[in-house]
């Protein structure tokens, strides 16, 4: 939560900047937010292509291409303790 805060933060000053100096924000706020979704899908393309390509389905491309983490970033929340499937297999291989 805390680099939403510090991006938001590090926005906000940008904005009082360009109202200072009476500058008007280079593009409008919703194309630019387009703009850069566009980016972010756009670099996933070739990566998620190669996997489809040797064979993986579109759900396991994503996943083996880590396209969730490079776009969505560590959500809040995510970083606290491991999911309950990934303990529990710890358990199942620290007793066989």
């Amino acid at each position: 939560m805390k680099i939403y805060l510090l991006s938001l933060g590090a926005g906000l000053l940008v904005g009082v900047i360009y109202s200072l100096l009476n500058v008007r924000s280079p593009a409008p706020p919703l194309v630019a937010l387009v703009g850069l979704l566009g980016i972010l899908a756009g670099e996933q393309i070739v990566p998620v292509a190669r996997q489809l390509m040797s064979g993986h389905g579109l759900a396991s491309a994503w996943q083996q291409a880590k396209c969730a983490p490079h776009m969505f970033g560590m959500l809040p929340g995510r970083q606290s303790a491991p999911s309950k499937s990934a303990s529990s297999l710890e358990g199942l291989e620290k007793h066989s």
